[in-house]
């Protein structure tokens, strides 16, 4: 297969366990290049387990992933960090680190790699601001000045200071009123289309899901249930699908969709 239609990451029998209690159980997916696919399910799915598997941070009981062609659980530690060198997260709540400024939160991706010099980072840190609203006199803030949005912002450059192919977003709008949601919504979109970007995100705002993704992967009854484009999760028999999605916030939703296509 071409690197256009490989996929970007690969799920496969994957088995997640603590102890008796099994979270996914021959769970399947697969996202191909430039999607961005929103991960969903009720509470205690597993999306959230799910994403952390996919970079690497938890192990399953059996099953692989495989993320740009490489077993994630089997990659040494130089193989594992070159793929993490070309995946950005953001965390639901920024993850920024309180005692550094905004711009030494975005430089500090690209200061880990340790073989660049500082005007290139200030030159990259200046201009990934800027792509997400931020300007050069809020660079100099601590995290504690910043409203949330602006969290969301400085998280999101952060992600992508080192030009990355993946995103990942753990409830991207979480927090966020209706404004600066669909703001923020904008703003991943334009980003997803100027960087070629693949992203996958776990949200449970029907707003974002309809608005933002092109694909929907469905977590219910330890697997995969359903995964499509809307139209096609939505046409899915199954109680879950029709109660989170057909209920009085889904219908409006989908009814925004529509408006706004």
């Amino acid at each position: 297969m071409t690197s256009e239609t490989a996929p970007i990451i690969h799920v496969q029998g994957l088995r997640t366990q603590f102890g008796q209690h099994v979270v996914h159980d021959n769970l399947d997916l697969t996202v191909m290049p430039g999607e961005i696919m929103a991960l969903i399910g009720g509470s205690g799915s597993g999306k959230t387990t799910l994403l952390r598997q996919i970079i690497g941070l938890d192990s399953p009981a059996q099953g692989t992933v495989q993320v740009f062609g490489q077993d994630i659980h089997r990659a040494g530690s130089a193989d594992l960090q070159g793929l993490r060198n070309r995946w950005g997260m953001l965390f639901q709540h920024g993850a920024l680190f309180s005692a550094l400024t905004v711009f030494d939160n975005v430089a500090q991706p690209m200061r880990e790699l340790r073989n660049l010099s500082e005007t290139l980072i200030r030159d990259a840190v200046l201009l990934k601001l800027h792509m997400v609203g931020i300007t050069p006199d809020d660079a100099i803030k601590m995290p504690s000045d910043l409203s949330g949005g602006m969290v969301k912002r400085v998280a999101l450059a952060r992600a992508l200071v080192l030009e990355p192919e993946l995103l990942f977003l753990d409830e991207p709008t979480a927090g966020l009123d209706p404004h600066l949601s669909d703001s923020f919504v904008e703003l991943i979109h334009s980003l997803h289309q100027a960087m070629r970007l693949t992203v996958i995100m776990v949200t449970h705002d029907l707003d974002t899901i309809f608005a933002l993704s092109t694909q929907i992967a469905v977590l219910s009854d330890k697997r995969v249930i359903a995964k499509g484009s809307a139209q096609e999760v939505l046409a899915v028999q199954h109680p879950f699908i029709q109660e989170y999605f057909m209920g009085a916030r889904g219908r409006r939703a989908q009814q925004a969709m529509h408006t706004n296509a």
